[in-house]
């Protein structure tokens, strides 16, 4: 048989009665011993086997309030002109604004890709060459497709070339700066390319 635990109302009972109670032997005991409290109730523990608990599943509760922007490429004039202007800040803003007359020009309407490229390296080359400083490369805006596929495609397919052309080398050791050209020069049809000096 196991012996019953006190409970706490209990054990105050049998204080105040020790308190109030006359002692056998006086000086063997100052304060009456304390009694052990009740242990607390063991919580349970889930036993390792069993299921975990569920939380309740509510359709589209963990989902982002608004959807992530999509990151498409930039349009080429606008990547250009973000980009960081490294020649004379007085000279690129003359010649933004049309006020630099291009010492040459290379128009490359109505040439295909494998024509294009080749034109424009052999004509960037020879006109750092022979120490001209500022070109102008027409390439036209470009012709809407007639029947437009699934998948995007650019309009004027030398207009997005010639500026990643030109970034390549041979002809990024030759060019400084790339900027699209001012209305009077063919607007978003023609690029100022500014040459670095020839060594």
């Amino acid at each position: 048989m196991t012996r019953r635990k006190l409970t706490s109302d209990e054990i105050d009972l049998w204080h105040k009665v020790v308190k109030h109670a006359e002692r056998l032997h006086p000086g063997s005991h100052t304060t009456p011993p304390d009694l052990p409290l009740p242990k607390p109730k063991p919580k349970k523990t889930p036993h390792p086997h069993s299921e975990p608990q569920i939380e309740a599943f509510r359709l589209g509760s963990r989902a982002p309030s608004k959807p992530g922007k999509h990151d498409l490429k930039k349009p080429v004039a606008q990547s250009l002109s973000s980009a960081p202007v490294q020649m004379d800040e007085k000279a690129f803003r003359r010649m933004k604004r049309g006020k630099l007359r291009p010492e040459g020009k290379l128009d490359l309407h109505g040439m295909r890709v494998d024509t294009a490229h080749p034109a424009l390296t052999r004509f960037i080359l020879s006109a750092q060459a022979s120490g001209k400083r500022l070109v102008l490369v027409v390439t036209g805006k470009g012709k809407d497709r007639d029947e437009p596929g699934p998948i995007p495609t650019p309009r004027g397919v030398l207009r997005h070339r010639v500026p990643q052309w030109l970034a390549l080398p041979p002809l990024s050791q030759a060019v400084l700066q790339v900027t699209p050209a001012h209305i009077s020069h063919g607007g978003e049809g023609a690029y100022y390319v500014y040459l670095r000096r020839g060594r």
